[in-house]
């Protein structure tokens, strides 16, 4: 009998664990349960980059009462973040919309390399706030980049983790904007 358990055992977590692999293969990675889903914006306030002047404006940082009164996006990003530089251009195609603040948490970033990632990139941002992680950690970030939509009220509606694709811009972000707005 020992024999056939020491045998069975094994046998019967590897069938556990195929049949979790199997259901969750479909599964959209990027789409991860936030506890602060349909929960006011945590309160913070980030300064500014240090010395962040883009196109002769300086770009100021930014606070939890920014985000009341019109729907707003909030971006975590780096520059050291590959996937934010595959990210990015759909974030200046928002803010050529003009349907929603952009808002960026730069994160643990030395200040002359923010500034040369939107030099070169391009500023989406309305205000950049920089974080030495303590806001990213009370946002619930733990990979960037991250993005939420908060609507007029201060309450976020919706979080995507990782880059943006065009499918998921399209089919995911650019709707979580439109119902917050609607939501108005």
């Amino acid at each position: 009998m020992k024999r056939i358990l020491f045998f069975a055992t094994p046998l019967i977590l590897l069938i556990g664990m195929l049949i979790l692999f199997a259901t969750n293969i479909e599964r959209d990675s990027s789409i991860i349960p936030s506890a602060l889903l349909n929960k006011p914006v945590p309160e913070f306030t980030l300064p500014a980059v240090k010395d962040l002047v883009l196109d002769g404006k300086v770009i100021e940082g930014f606070a939890t009462s920014d985000m009341f009164g019109q729907v707003s996006v909030v971006n975590v990003f780096a520059s050291w973040c590959a996937p934010c530089r595959q990210e990015h251009p759909f974030l200046m195609e928002l803010a050529e919309m003009d349907i929603a603040k952009i808002y960026g948490i730069n994160q643990k970033d030395a200040p002359e390399n923010a500034r040369a990632f939107l030099e070169e990139l391009g500023n989406p941002y309305d205000k950049v706030g920089a974080d030495n992680g303590r806001v990213s950690i009370e946002w619930g970030i733990y990979g960037i980049p991250e993005t939420f939509v908060i609507n007029a009220k201060g309450i976020i509606t919706y979080k995507h983790v990782g880059p943006f694709t065009r499918k998921s811009y399209e089919t995911s972000l650019l709707p979580a904007i439109r119902a917050a707005i609607e939501d108005q």
